[in-house]
C-alpha cells in the first residue's frame, strides 16, 4: 500500500480538533447554567463529542496503521460492481 494512503489517517487531526474546541464551548456553557436540566443536557453534549473524537481518532489511527481507507475501499467495490453490470451491456 502506498505511504500516500496512510497519511490520510492525518486529516483525522481537523475532526478531532474542531470536535474538541466545540466540547470546551459547551463546557464552559454548562458551568455559567443555572438550570439542572441544562447542566445535564450540557454534559451530555459534551460526552457524545467526545464519543465522537475517539471515533475519529480510532479511524485516523487505523488507516494510518493498516493503510486501508474504508470510504476508498468502499468507492473500489463500488467501481468493481458498476463494471461487472457494465459488462452484459457492452456484450449487446
Amino acid at each position: 500500500m502506498p505511504m500516500s494512503s496512510r497519511l490520510l489517517g492525518l486529516f483525522a487531526i481537523i475532526p478531532i480538533s474542531l470536535l474538541l474546541t466545540v466540547s470546551f464551548f459547551v463546557l464552559i456553557a454548562v458551568c455559567k447554567a443555572e438550570n439542572k436540566a441544562l447542566k445535564a443536557f450540557g454534559y451530555v453534549i459534551a460526552a457524545l463529542l467526545w464519543a465522537a473524537v475517539i471515533l475519529a481518532f480510532s479511524a485516523g489511527l487505523y488507516v494510518i496503521i493498516t493503510g486501508k481507507h474504508p470510504m476508498m475501499e468502499m468507492m473500489h467495490h463500488m467501481m468493481q460492481m458498476k463494471g461487472q453490470m457494465m459488462q452484459p451491456m457492452m456484450n449487446r
